[in-house]
């Protein structure tokens, strides 16, 4: 099967290419239909060669596909082991779910089969950029995420938030962009290939202390784009002007998946530069404790869940950033189902109660609403930990992880710890305010449970949340375990005692009970606590993050284009062309009277050149 792996990255892509360029003749819901049918056939194909790596009947390989750079190590060709695998089963199980959802969600939509498009060429260039077996190849999917994301955030681009949303993440991607072309640059400089192979065997002995650092702070701000952390977190929140279908494939299967991606499937040179572990670590606490500040704060139901990725994010490069691989790909994992179902869930909503998004709005809806209000549920507690839910496991091996590490190292376990008491406080806020109480509906609104290609997906994704955390628990390291492969030039620390792992699981598990506990008595009740004053507004208003990068580079940036555009490009750049077409203008005026048209002129130029032909000679040959 392994021979056929690259129709995974085919089907997707022939669907992109038939809804984009056809889809209006073949209409809805045809193209939606067809969109899923690709995606989940993507699923299906993977689901043999990877069950031959968990029972270890298959090994990991690089399958050849042609040849491209070869001078640099960038054949096309796909790299199939553990970490792949589990992407490529992430991407292609969630994004056929999403597909499915975005049937219902996206009826009578003018646009409703390009935007199925887009959905086929957000997975194809996700699988591209995680099958890769080199880093060309994996840039080359970095940017078509890029690219996807843009196009699916400004979807409805007639709305000027939309528009702006969409170029906001395409611009603040970039600068995380230049930080991975510049660390590619260093790369291949040092070892003359992309090659993963090669880089990864040999950079013990080709890297400094001091080069490899570089490399991975370049890739770090790389990952602080595509994953969303400080300081390049701020597109994220925006990008929720998108259909809901998009949030949750941006957050939970694709695009915020990529950078914690690219830097485990970097370990080896993250092993070589401590100091990058260092600033990964505490880059990600920092954003995992903001983020949940500010989560506290939303009125909007879709930027609640924003800013919960943002942190989730937080807390896998912090992963990351301790060593703990396994365990970062582990909560990545755990994340896809619980935040997939609860965008969606989200999205259910919101098409159950005619667009609204404001929670102070809602209320009341687990009567109108059953089955999204079960899963959901389920969602709400896998998110804040909650025993035995998938991310009471993923969450605690980060947390339990960075203990060991002991020193200053227990402060950073201790914003992981308020991180997680946060979560729990705000997504019991965002569930309260949204199902319990009394309605809170504007007059005439009549909220509906949504269609069965809607809750469909909202139940596989909830049993998913249930039952997937039990496959790494300090008992049963059969995740870690299949990952080996993945990390098996890196050194792995010892395994916590078992009566040890069970206090720290058992205190973060308190904690999080405190969360809700604390929670459901705020909102559970006749009437909304007041929320005004300092706090609330600036956390409303992300701290005013976004204002400060407005006055100290946007607004400045703005002012020097249009300098160069009012003043440099008239002056300099058309003054320059302009001048030498003046020149030659010129010169040609001058020219033109010696084609004069008389044969007498003629003649007589001959002539004269003739006799200079003749001196120029002896004066050169020494005639003189």
């Amino acid at each position: 099967m392994t021979d056929l792996l690259w129709i995974l990255i085919a089907l997707p892509l022939t669907g992109a290419f038939i809804n984009i360029v056809f889809g209006k003749r073949i209409g809805e819901p045809l193209a939606g239909w067809l969109g899923f049918v690709l995606v989940g056939s993507a699923w299906a194909i993977a689901v043999v060669p990877t069950l031959g790596l968990l029972t270890g009947s298959g090994t990991p390989e690089t399958i050849y596909l042609f040849s491209w750079i070869p001078v640099v190590g960038a054949d096309a060709a796909i790299l199939w082991d553990p970490l792949s695998a589990l992407l490529t089963m992430i991407v292609t199980g969630v994004g056929a779910l999403i597909h499915l959802y975005s049937i219902g969600y996206m009826h009578g939509d003018e646009r409703f089969a390009r935007f199925f498009g887009y959905l086929n060429l957000f997975i194809a260039s996700m699988l591209i950029l995680v099958l890769a077996s080199n880093y060309a190849v994996m840039f080359i999917g970095w940017e078509l995420v890029g690219l996807s994301s843009y196009l699916l955030i400004s979807f409805w681009f007639k709305k000027p938030s939309a528009a702006a949303a969409g170029k906001k993440a395409f611009i603040v991607n970039r600068i995380g962009d230049w930080g991975f072309l510049v660390a590619l640059m260093i790369i291949f400089a040092s070892f003359g290939t992309f090659d993963f192979g090669v880089i990864f065997t040999t950079a013990p002995v080709v890297l400094t202390t001091g080069a490899a650092t570089a490399i991975t702070l370049l890739l770090f701000l790389g990952a602080t784009g595509k994953s969303a952390q400080i300081p390049l977190y701020i597109w994220l929140p925006d990008a929720m002007e998108g259909p809901t279908p998009v949030s949750a494939l941006i957050h939970a299967a694709t695009m915020v998946t990529a950078g914690v991606f690219m830097m485990a499937r970097s370990a080896v040179l993250f092993e070589l530069a401590p100091i990058s572990g260092v600033t990964i670590a505490v880059i990600g606490g920092a954003t995992a404790l903001l983020a949940a500040v500010i989560a506290v704060t939303q009125m909007d139901i879709k930027k609640v869940l924003a800013y919960s990725t943002i942190s989730q994010l937080g807390y896998m490069v912090m992963g990351v950033g301790v060593g703990a691989y396994s365990a970062g790909v582990f909560h990545l994992s755990t994340h896809a189902f619980f935040k997939a179902l609860l965008f969606l869930g989200a999205g259910s909503v919101i098409h159950g109660m005619a667009d609204e998004q404001d929670m102070r709005k809602m209320g009341g809806l687990r009567k109108a609403m059953p089955v999204t209000f079960v899963t959901m549920t389920v969602g709400w507690l896998a998110i804040s930990g909650i025993f035995p839910f998938s991310g009471f496991w993923s969450k605690d091996e980060i947390l339990a992880a960075t203990f060991q590490r002991g020193g200053p190292w227990l402060i950073l376990w201790a914003v992981g710890i308020l991180a997680a008491l946060l979560t729990a406080f705000y997504m019991t806020r965002l569930y309260v305010l949204t199902f319990l109480g009394k309605p809170r509906w504007a007059e005439g609104t009549e909220p509906h449970e949504s269609p069965w290609t809607m809750t469909l997906p909202l139940a596989v994704l909830a049993v998913a949340a249930v039952i997937f955390g039990v496959f790494n628990t300090p008992a049963r390291l059969a995740f870690e375990h299949f990952l080996e492969p993945s990390f098996a030039l890196i050194s792995h620390a010892e395994p916590l005692d078992l009566p040890l792992a069970a206090v720290l699981a058992l205190f973060a598990l308190v904690v999080a009970i405190g969360g809700i506990a604390w929670s459901w008595f705020r909102y559970n009740r006749d009437e909304l606590p007041v929320e005004e004053g300092g706090f609330w507004q600036r956390g409303l208003n992300g701290f005013a993050v976004d204002d400060l990068y407005g006055r100290v580079i946007v607004e400045p940036g703005k002012k020097v284009c249009e300098w160069f555009a009012d003043s440099v490009d008239p002056k300099g750049i058309d003054g320059v062309s302009h001048g030498i077409a003046q020149g030659v203008r010129t010169a040609g005026d001058g020219l033109k009277t010696l084609q004069s048209g008389q044969v007498r002129s003629y003649a007589g130029g001959i002539a004269i050149g003739a006799v200079v032909l003749i001196l120029a000679v002896l004066a050169l040959g020494g005639g003189f």
